[in-house]
C-alpha cells in the first residue's frame, strides 16, 4: 500500500457506511489522519446514532491508523464547522474535504412535500457549503487543500422521482465550480465525483418490476471500495493540476464528465418576435434539441 496521503488531515463527512466508509479506511490506510463524520441517520435523514463514526474510527485505530469520530449534521452550519474543528483540535491542520453524506426522500414531482424538499437540500446542498466554507479560511492560510464534493448522476443527467435529489446535486457541481474558480489564486482545488456503486442508498431501488430487479443486480456489482481510489487520488498532492472537474467511477471504469457546450447559434438582424422564433428559430434548432434522459440512457451497458 502506497502512502500518497502521508502528512494529510482529510475530514469524510457520511463515513459510518457504504462509499463515505470506503473511503475513511482507505485514506486511513494512505498514511492520513481522518475526521470520520456521520450523523448515523436512515437513508431517509430520520434518527441519530454516533456508533456509526464510531466503528470507522475503531477499524482504523485496529490498523494502526489515526481517526477521530464526529457525529454532527452537516445541514446545520455550527455542526457542519464542528467537523473542520475536530480536525484542527486533533490534528493541527485539514487539508481535504470529502462531502459525501446524502439523504433521499424520493416522490414523484407533483406529491413532492415541501419537508421532503427542505431536508434533502439542506443534507445534499447546504451540507456541502456549510462544510467547505468551514475549511476554506485553513486553506486561504496555509496556500493548498483539496475538496472532493459528491454529486450524482439523478443530478447531471436525470431521473424520475428525485427532484428534490437532482436539484441539490446538480447544485453541489456548479458549487464545486465557483469554489475552484475563486479559490484558485489560493492553490484550493475542487472537484466532484458521480459514483456508481451499492450503498443504503441505492438498495432503496424498487424490486416491484423486472427492470428494477435487473438495475439492482447491476448496482450490487459496484461496490463502494471501488470509489474510493479516485477520492484519494484527488486529495493528494499527485491532483494539484486538477480542479473544476466532474468525474464519475462506475466499477473498473472512470469517466470524465463534460460541461455544457453551445449546440447552435442564430443571429437575425434587427432582433427576433415571437413569430420569427416559431417559424424560423425552432426549425433550426429542433434538429439539436436532445431528449429528456436518465441515467440508465445514458449509461446503458453493464458495469465493466
Amino acid at each position: 500500500m502506497s502512502d500518497i496521503l502521508r502528512g494529510k488531515v482529510v475530514a469524510i463527512t457520511g463515513a459510518g457506511n457504504g462509499i463515505g466508509r470506503e473511503i475513511a479506511l482507505l485514506c486511513a490506510a494512505q498514511d492520513a489522519a481522518v475526521v470520520v463524520n456521520d450523523v448515523g441517520a436512515k437513508p431517509d435523514g430520520e434518527g441519530k446514532d454516533a456508533s456509526c463514526a464510531e466503528g470507522v474510527v475503531h477499524e482504523i485505530k485496529q490498523a494502526g491508523g489515526r481517526a477521530v469520530a464526529n457525529s454532527a449534521s452537516v445541514a446545520d452550519p455550527a455542526g457542519a464547522a464542528s467537523i473542520i474543528d475536530a480536525a484542527l483540535q486533533h490534528f493541527g491542520r485539514i487539508d481535504g474535504v470529502v462531502n459525501n453524506a446524502g439523504i433521499l426522500r424520493d416522490r414523484i414531482f407533483h406529491k413532492m412535500s415541501m419537508g421532503d424538499w427542505q431536508a434533502v437540500v439542506d443534507v445534499n446542498l447546504n451540507g456541502p457549503f456549510y462544510v467547505a466554507k468551514a475549511a476554506a479560511p485553513s486553506f486561504k492560510e496555509q496556500g493548498g487543500g483539496s475538496y472532493v464534493h459528491f454529486t450524482s448522476a439523478s443530478g447531471v443527467i436525470g431521473n424520475f422521482g428525485q427532484a428534490n435529489y437532482s436539484a441539490a446535486k446538480l447544485g453541489v457541481v456548479a458549487l464545486s465550480n465557483s469554489i475552484a474558480l475563486d479559490m484558485e489564486r489560493y492553490g484550493v482545488r475542487s472537484n466532484c465525483v458521480m459514483p456508481f456503486a451499492w450503498s443504503r442508498m441505492t438498495a432503496t431501488i424498487p424490486t416491484d418490476t423486472e427492470e428494477g430487479r435487473r438495475r439492482v443486480e447491476r448496482v450490487k456489482a459496484m461496490t463502494p471500495a471501488k470509489i474510493a481510489p479516485l477520492v484519494a487520488f484527488l486529495l493528494s498532492d499527485a491532483s494539484k493540476q486538477v480542479t473544476g472537474q466532474v468525474f464519475a467511477a462506475r466499477k473498473d471504469e472512470i469517466f470524465l464528465m463534460g460541461r455544457p457546450e453551445i449546440l447552435r447559434s442564430m443571429h437575425r438582424d434587427g432582433g427576433w418576435t415571437v413569430d420569427t422564433i416559431a417559424s424560423d428559430l425552432y426549425p433550426a434548432f429542433k434538429p439539436s434539441m436532445g431528449p429528456l434522459r436518465r441515467s440508465n440512457d445514458v449509461f446503458s451497458w453493464d458495469p465493466i
